[in-house]
């Protein structure tokens, strides 16, 4: 019998009426195939690739077959090198099949970034592409890897990545030394490979790992969280009921794969529901994201904020039918109010979800639904997932009463398994109760609707008074100049930390510093009025669309550092 929580505290249980999924990702796959084979499933415009969904769970067959015709067995890591393709997409559901463990390398990596990650988790193959725009990725693994050049393919022996076999290049060109042509193993069909593929599938488990995501820390070495079948087949899932996702709907999904966002928020809500995965392009794109959903008359649409607004102010926007879109996520990054509700006004997408979570938790704690009033929809991240228990705790690891900031906390079927042979720096993050200590700051409402107010780290203290910084960018988007702001806490010898507001004003626009803080007198308290304001024409950010204030925090010491007078 479950113990419902106190309705005055901030602790609150997800709905468990549906069952869990607990299957394999490959299991999941056949299963729809069988239900839907004729229907849409991947398109890839650049690529020129259309699948239903019976040619999808062959091709996904093939490719499985043919990485444990490699040599390759159950357990055994593959690393994906990439942006978004359809070999992507094709990997995701293969390695799972075979029983491998993908991981996700993000594509903005370079050498030493590449070299932690394959020897950190062993990997025993990598898929890469030849290049992408300046990005010379088969460049970056000789240098590492110098002995490619002078192997048979399967047969690499690199000093600096002692484990790594196998390199498998996507695309069509010259043959790389020492590396498979990924198309090539994409097409077995030896009858003894299938077999082995088959006879792989009964071994495994819901509960194995599947998958390795790298977190973006902004301090110490990445982290690989550790994921399972069921975590993620379980939270697409969830994610696409919530979207009212069907086996009719085409998602445009231009944000990143290697993030949870594109292959678990994106990839997996569309499978785990029939529905069609549209693959824009390899990096986003603005125009080529448009003419997409144009094009395939796409019903949802996925983006970070900064990649709505991008959206939303080219000039061409106007040019694009998007009436057909009516859903998507905007998640990634704090969600501003203002930008919400332009997307639902003029993109037509009535029925838009906001999505909160991290990669440690398969990503989704929180998501609004289609069914919230448009103010809940634009206020908050919506209500707790099913079969997801979330509370909001003190300094004192107390829960704190609803209305009250506290530190969000999870548990439940999405926590990973910890993150890859850390067990130190995973019982740092999961308690031994199975929290997951999430460092974001959060109310709960009385009627179970969550705010992000803050991370941790980013809440900035004046003198005695907390700040959080979202809550001053929410106040600032508001002013009819303001495209985009971020606020953080910079050092001051008075008041320990004073507010640092970086904006990017809209196209044309001209306002100063002084006619900001104007605009905040006697709208907010007097000690959230940004001391410090600069104008930026961007923000540093993570390929995935998060913005890193960290950097901005360091260009102002070293601004301030410049001003000091010397002696």
């Amino acid at each position: 019998m479950t113990t419902l929580p106190d309705p005055g505290l901030s602790h609150v249980i997800g709905d468990r009426s549906v069952p869990l999924l607990e299957e394999t990702v490959g299991d999941m796959l056949a299963r729809i195939a069988r239900t839907w084979p004729g229907q849409p499933a991947l398109v890839v415009p650049p690529q020129n690739v259309r699948m239903d969904y019976a040619a999808l769970d062959v091709a996904v067959d093939r490719l499985a077959a043919g990485l444990l015709q490699l040599g390759l067995v159950p357990g055994d890591r593959i690393g994906i090198w990439s942006l978004n393709r359809a070999e992507w997409v094709l990997l995701q559901f293969a390695a799972p099949r075979a029983g491998l463990v993908l991981v996700n390398i993000n594509p903005a990596y370079r050498t030493h970034e590449l070299e932690f990650s394959l020897r950190h988790v062993e990997c025993k193959a990598l898929v890469l592409p030849r290049r992408f725009k300046t990005s010379d990725y088969i460049g970056m693994l000789r240098e590492l890897a110098p002995e490619l050049d002078a192997c048979a393919p399967g047969a690499l022996h690199a000093a600096a990545l002692p484990e790594l076999r196998h390199v498998l290049v996507m695309g069509d060109g010259e043959p790389v030394p020492g590396a498979h042509a990924f198309d090539a193993i994409a097409a077995c069909d030896d009858a003894g490979a299938l077999a082995r593929m088959r006879e792989v599938a009964p071994t495994l488990s819901a509960h194995d790992a599947v998958n390795i995501q790298f977190t973006s820390g902004t301090t110490g070495s990445p982290k690989g969280a550790t994921l399972t079948h069921r975590n993620i087949v379980n939270n697409g899932f969830f994610i696409g009921e919530a979207m009212n996702l069907t086996e009719q709907d085409k998602l445009c999904i231009p944000v990143p794969f290697y993030h949870c966002f594109g292959m678990v928020l994106g990839n997996l809500a569309c499978v785990t529901h029939g529905a069609c995965m549209v693959i824009p392009g390899e990096g986003f794109d603005t125009l080529a994201t448009l003419q997409a959903v144009q094009d395939e008359r796409c019903t949802g649409l996925h983006g970070v904020p900064t990649m709505f607004i991008a959206e939303l102010e080219h000039p061409r926007f106007a040019e694009f039918d998007l009436s057909s879109l009516r859903t998507g996520i905007m998640a990634g990054s704090n969600c501003p109010i203002e930008v919400m509700k332009r997307v639902v006004d003029t993109m037509h997408l009535s029925e838009i979800t906001i999505t909160y979570g991290m990669t440690e938790t398969s990503p989704a704690s929180f998501q609004t639904t289609r069914d919230d009033p448009l103010d809940r929809r634009v206020d908050s991240v919506g209500r707790v997932h099913p079969h997801v228990e979330v509370r909001l705790i003190d300094g004192e690891g107390r829960t704190v009463p609803r209305g009250t900031t506290g530190e969000l906390c999870t548990r439940g079927y999405s926590v990973m398994q910890g993150y890859w042979n850390e067990p130190a720096r995973t019982a740092e993050a999961i308690d031994a109760d199975g929290w997951m200590h999430t460092g974001d700051l959060a109310t709960l409402d009385a009627d179970g609707y969550c705010r992000i107010v803050g991370r941790v780290k980013d809440m900035l203290i004046r003198g005695g008074e907390n700040i959080y910084p979202r809550e001053v960018e929410e106040f600032l988007y508001a002013h009819p100049a303001i495209a985009d702001v971020q606020v953080f806490g910079v050092p001051d010898a008075k008041f320990g930390e004073e507010a640092c507001a970086w904006i990017r004003l809209v196209e044309g626009a001209t306002v100063s510093a002084e006619e900001i803080r104007a605009y905040c007198q006697g709208r907010i308290a007097h000690f959230k009025i940004p001391r410090y304001i600069r104008f930026v024409d961007e923000f540093p950010m993570t390929v995935t669309g998060k913005v890193q204030k960290f950097l901005m925090q360091q260009a102002m010491a070293e601004e301030f550092r410049r001003d000091r007078p010397a002696g």
